[in-house]
């Protein structure tokens, strides 16, 4: 199936839920990206800066782009002029870089708290308790150009369902408790990114909002455009 397709599929499939699908463009070609884009679809999300950037000086400016890989904070003056949302914030450094690079352009960042839900050293995210911790933080409460919109997480990478199904169900209990702890009269706060190509219909029925699918839209991985 091409692209297109594939994207009509996986929308269908969504229905009328307030599911929301982010297409992983990381690697892909312009191209590729431009063919998404013809069929309709905005929502993109990349792993790297200088790939982000690079896609975003190339492509139409009405492209919603998402930062979904680890962010370090040396590159977040790179993605500030433009980036939609950030799903990876993991410390108070980076949240507060983001929002003095937010100041600068004049912006308001949304952004989403990382959590560690994986079963994998390899993985980034700030433990439940650390994010309760930086959401009370008197330098949290100090930022007024970053908003928080909810969290991100990454399953473990596994054959079990039951795993992945369980992870999912600790993140959703997770936002419904902040939620009501810290942004119960915050109606932006309503954001629940998690699920990938392997596990995003598990992720739906566990109340994901944004989806992050790779393969299932643009195939198997490729060799970035030169």
């Amino acid at each position: 199936m091409s692209i297109a397709a594939n994207i009509s599929a996986i929308k269908k499939e969504i229905g009328t839920s307030n599911v929301k699908l982010i297409a992983v463009s990381k690697t892909k070609p312009v191209e590729s990206i431009l063919e998404a884009y013809e069929a309709g679809h905005r929502l993109f999300g990349e792993n790297m800066v200088q790939e982000l950037v690079e896609k975003y000086e190339k492509l139409p400016k009405d492209i919603e782009w998402h930062l979904i890989g680890h962010l370090q904070t040396n590159k977040v003056k790179y993605i500030a002029p433009f980036i939609n949302l950030i799903h990876s914030v993991d410390s108070l450094k980076l949240i507060q870089e983001i929002n003095k690079q937010a100041l600068k352009n004049n912006r308001i960042i949304d952004c989403l708290l990382q959590l560690e839900i994986a079963d994998e050293e390899t993985k980034f995210g700030m433990d439940m308790a650390e994010a309760i911790d930086f959401l009370r933080s008197n330098e949290f409460q100090e930022l007024k150009n970053v908003r928080i919109c909810g969290v991100m997480g990454i399953a473990t990478l596994t054959d079990n369902p039951k795993m992945t199904e369980e992870e999912f169900y600790e993140l959703k209990t997770f936002f419904n408790g902040i939620k009501d702890t810290f942004f119960r009269k915050d109606p932006a706060f309503k954001e629940v990114s998690m699920g990938m190509s392997g596990d995003y219909k598990l992720a739906i029925a566990k109340g994901s909002t944004l989806i992050r699918l790779g393969s299932t839209i643009f195939g198997g991985r490729q060799l970035k455009a030169k």
